[in-house]
């Protein structure tokens, strides 16, 4: 049972590199689901395994079987681990539970701070032009839904970039980036390899926002080059947005221009095989965690009397 439970634990770190290859090799809006579907299995598989490593510990104690109403403290065949994981799975627990209820906090202060600002601003359409001399432009969810565009900004850009960078933006509220950009968030306070899949997550977002924002605008070229100048104009300038409303000067930026310009051609057929592979592992991960639980299950009804061993 222990060793099923650390599987959950252990495939999360296979992640980071699997995503940055998928990214390389799908078309970003298929990668995009691709890692936010494993991402979010393998951070809830991880969280469950780790709670029946917490409980599997806790009931080990007298004192806690009989509080779960065992007539004997839960048995297991390696005594010796049981309580040293148990114990560090406790730690992970805790500490991923408190930096998600501080980032939850502060993302919903961001929100509602920007939410009321584009409000009381005057609206034409979707866009929501702010007087700010710090250049930034964001897509804010809700509803409606909102392109926040700053005036500092729309000074850097000429008019064809400015429609550039709109198209990338409203590609972003059309496609729902934001609630793959919160799932992303809330893996990554589950286990630390997912921190770094967020950000693939984040900079897959961009490129599939990029590649609608060109298919829309018929110019690959002009979408590089707004995107280049927004950065370079909001580079220094701070921003309050929340971490789940995108931004096209998010993410790496000379990747994604170099991308826009690259010519376009077929994707490598190892790119399945790639996406396959991260398919896999969750599923593993998923077999193993939910197997272990079960296990878990059995075991504490053994102890309780409710079965025979």
């Amino acid at each position: 049972m222990i060793a099923l439970l650390l599987v959950p634990v252990i495939l999360p770190f296979l992640a980071p590199t699997l995503a940055r290859r998928i990214l390389g090799r799908l078309a970003p809006a298929t990668a995009l689901w691709v890692l936010t579907a494993s991402v979010l299995a393998l951070a809830g598989v991880c969280v469950a395994a780790l709670g029946a490593l917490v409980l599997t510990g806790l009931l080990k104690l007298p004192a806690f079987a009989s509080l779960g109403e065992l007539v004997h403290p839960l048995r297991t065949p390696s005594d010796r681990l049981v309580l040293p994981a148990a114990a560090a799975a406790t730690g992970v627990l805790t500490l991923g539970a408190w930096t998600l209820v501080r980032s939850a906090l502060r993302q919903i202060r961001a929100f509602r701070t920007a939410r009321t600002q584009a409000d009381r601003r005057p609206a034409a359409g979707d866009l929501c032009v702010v007087d700010s001399p710090y250049a930034d432009a964001y897509a804010l969810p809700g509803r409606p839904h909102r392109i926040v565009v700053t005036t500092a900004m729309l000074r850097s850009l000429g008019p064809s970039e400015r429609e550039a960078l709109f198209a990338h933006e409203r590609a972003h509220n059309q496609a729902g980036h934001h609630y793959f950009l919160a799932a992303a968030e809330l893996a990554a306070h589950c286990h630390p390899a997912l921190r770094t899949t967020r950000d693939t997550i984040r900079l897959a977002a961009e490129r599939a926002a990029d590649e609608s924002a060109a298919e829309v605008t018929g110019d690959r070229r002009l979408i590089a080059t707004a995107i280049a100048r927004a950065a370079l104009a909001g580079h220094a300038s701070p921003s309050t947005r929340p971490d789940f409303a995108p931004a096209a000067t998010t993410g790496p930026v000379p990747q994604r221009v170099a991308a826009l310009l690259a010519p376009a051609g077929g994707r490598p057929r190892t790119a399945w095989w790639t996406a396959c592979l991260l398919v896999a592992s969750t599923v593993l991960s998923v077999a193993a965690g939910t197997t272990g639980v079960v296990d878990f299950h059995h075991e504490v009804e053994i102890a309780q009397g409710e079965q025979g061993p």
